[in-house]
């Protein structure tokens, strides 16, 4: 919640590590149970679309706008999408300058968190064990606008049943709140509007002194199902400062916790990584049964995680300038909206393609939806001969992200060490991208064995690596390599695409801009033939040199409806 509010709600209601979990004492989850089932994926975020409530209500909160900015036709081979979307849509994630001031600010609560925006958190605390505290009893169980309140005692009653909670812990605050009030509307302004105006009961969230608890046990990660970690009417700042000023972040706005058991899930949240963020839009997602959630939530204990996404700041290269004029997507842009003086920090909300830093290419991004026929360019229209031609009928599709299911985007890590086709063109004064073809993954089954069903196979070009600089050092990374000024980055061909949907592969990857390299012709039937294979593309990493060979690779886009592509954070477990 928006803690600048405060004084108007004030107003208002005048009126009438491993070895840690061995100490606490009972294990997770017994091993023999954890293996006799699969594992199963669980979406713990509210969709994102602007006919829920997905917003912060009060002004001068923006609203959340999804804009088809270009469509398949005779302009656009492809489904463009542009996102205006601040931190407080949907589920989110909080971070400790929400609420700690910067140090340098020396006022009372200023302190090291105070710097500890949403792209410096270090990947392994954005994730643990799932301890899912039941509220359910207090749901609705208050007067009109005032939050029931979970208190120390509730988590004790939980550590009585089950066990201690502690380092690693994702200690989660269940009520079902969202699941019974994130509605369309006009039923949707139960979720915020009608706590605020006094018309409905609040939200059950821990007050203070829960928060104090959970710092003092150490558990550095949290969650509620709830609209916001902020009691109301006038506990949210308190609240929040409790916990953040130990370092924890948390989740607001999860849904479907229900899905999971007390204790023994793995529970994640990715945002996108936004620089100097106090707050962000989140994918939070668990995983229950099987081997993996123990291999995860051990990861997780011993801060075995890398982060592979750059960072999302105005002065970086992070969407595609375009070859040619007009042909730029929409530039990644910062907007601030709101002054809030307690923080010496504005508020702020974001303007960018959908597909600015990490993110996720679907198959509908190239592919026209069923039953319609595009009008293609002239130009087009050739390459989709020789296409067809060359791989059979192009496909048609309406997968969007939020119809893109978890376990596609998330597996163990398969890199493809493609850095040696880099130099490998001879010069030329035209946009070219060294290709990655079936070949090449043949050998790299002969090095390494063959490709299994469920990895997510990424492709290290080292191009990001290399050339992801601030403005005016930006050049390397997309103006000079489509203007032909240097080789582009390899890229696979259709032809490597088809050859890993052959193996079962469902999601590619790489640490380059795109899959598609700077050949318009060939990047289009890349993305036709993943689009067409109805598999994925992730875009946009970096670091792949932190990662082991046995890292499980965990990305999920915003869960945005009708989103062609989509933002999100990429990390590597081990």
């Amino acid at each position: 919640m928006p803690l600048n509010l405060l004084p108007h709600l004030r107003r208002l209601f005048a009126a009438p590590v491993f070895g840690l979990l061995l100490s606490a004492g009972i294990p997770s989850a017994p091993a023999c149970a954890q293996q006799a089932t699969a594992s199963k994926f669980v979406d713990c975020s509210l969709l994102v679309a602007p006919e829920y409530p997905v917003t912060w209500p009060t002004h001068p909160f923006p609203r959340f706008q999804l804009i088809h900015e270009q469509t398949i036709g005779p302009a656009s081979a492809f489904n463009i999408d542009v996102l205006l979307m601040d931190g407080n849509t949907g589920t989110q994630m909080d971070v400790p300058p929400h609420s700690v001031l910067r140090p340098e600010l020396k006022r009372e609560k200023s302190g090291p968190y105070g710097l500890a925006w949403t792209d410096k958190i270090e990947a392994w605390q954005f994730g643990g064990e799932a301890c899912v505290v039941d509220c359910r009893r207090l749901l609705d169980q208050a007067p009109n606008g005032v939050s029931p309140l979970v208190m120390p005692t509730d988590i004790e009653a939980f550590e009585r049943q089950h066990r201690r909670v502690g380092f690693g812990d994702v200690v989660l605050f269940r009520s079902d709140y969202s699941d019974r009030y994130y509605r369309p509307f006009p039923e949707g302004s139960r979720y915020i509007a009608d706590v605020i105006d006094r018309l409905a009961p609040g939200y059950p969230d821990p007050g203070p002194e829960a928060m104090e608890f959970l710092g003092q046990r150490g558990v550095l990660t949290a969650g509620t199902d709830s609209a916001s970690m902020g009691p109301l009417p006038n506990l949210a700042e308190p609240t929040h400062y409790a916990g953040l000023k130990y370092g924890m972040i948390w989740t607001e706005g999860a849904t479907q916790l229900a899905q999971l058991p007390a204790t023994g899930a793995f529970y994640v949240m990715l945002s996108p990584r936004h620089a100097n963020g106090m707050y962000a839009e989140a994918r939070a997602l668990a995983i229950t049964g099987g081997e993996l959630p123990q291999r995860l939530i051990a990861a997780a204990r011993n801060k075995r995680a890398a982060d592979l996404s750059p960072v999302l700041d105005m002065k970086n290269p992070v969407t595609n300038p375009g070859r040619l004029a007009g042909r730029h997507r929409q530039v990644y842009v910062k907007v601030d909206f709101l002054y809030s003086p307690d923080l010496d920090l504005w508020h702020h909300t974001h303007l960018m393609d959908a597909t600015a830093g990490t993110h996720l290419i679907t198959p509908s991004f190239a592919l026209p939806a069923p039953g319609t026929t595009p009008e293609y360019s002239p130009e087009v229209r050739g390459w989709l001969q020789e296409y067809e031609a060359a791989y059979g009928p192009r496909g048609f599709s309406d997968r969007t992200t939020e119809k893109v299911p978890l376990d596609w985007t998330c597996g163990d890590v398969r890199i493809v060490d493609v850095r040696a086709l880099a130099g490998s063109l001879p010069n030329s004064d035209q946009p070219r991208s060294p290709e990655i073809t079936a070949a090449h993954l043949e050998a790299d089954e002969t090095k390494h064995g063959a490709f299994r069903a469920g990895q997510i196979v990424i492709f290290r070009t080292g191009h990001l690596d290399r050339h992801f600089k601030p403005a005016p050092d930006d050049k390397g990374v997309w103006l000079d390599p489509l203007a032909g000024r240097s080789e582009g980055w390899a890229a696979p061909g259709p032809a490597a695409i088809r050859y890993l949907h052959k193996k079962g592969i469902r999601c590619v990857a790489t640490d380059a801009p795109d899959i598609a390299g700077v050949e318009p012709k060939r990047g289009l039937m890349t993305y036709w033939a993943l689009g067409s294979a109805d598999m994925v593309a992730i875009e946009f990493l970096h670091n792949l040199e932190a990662v082991p060979a046995n890292g499980y690779f965990l990305f999920a886009p915003i869960r945005i409806r009708g989103c062609h592509s989509g933002p999100g954070r990429a990390i590597a477990m081990w």
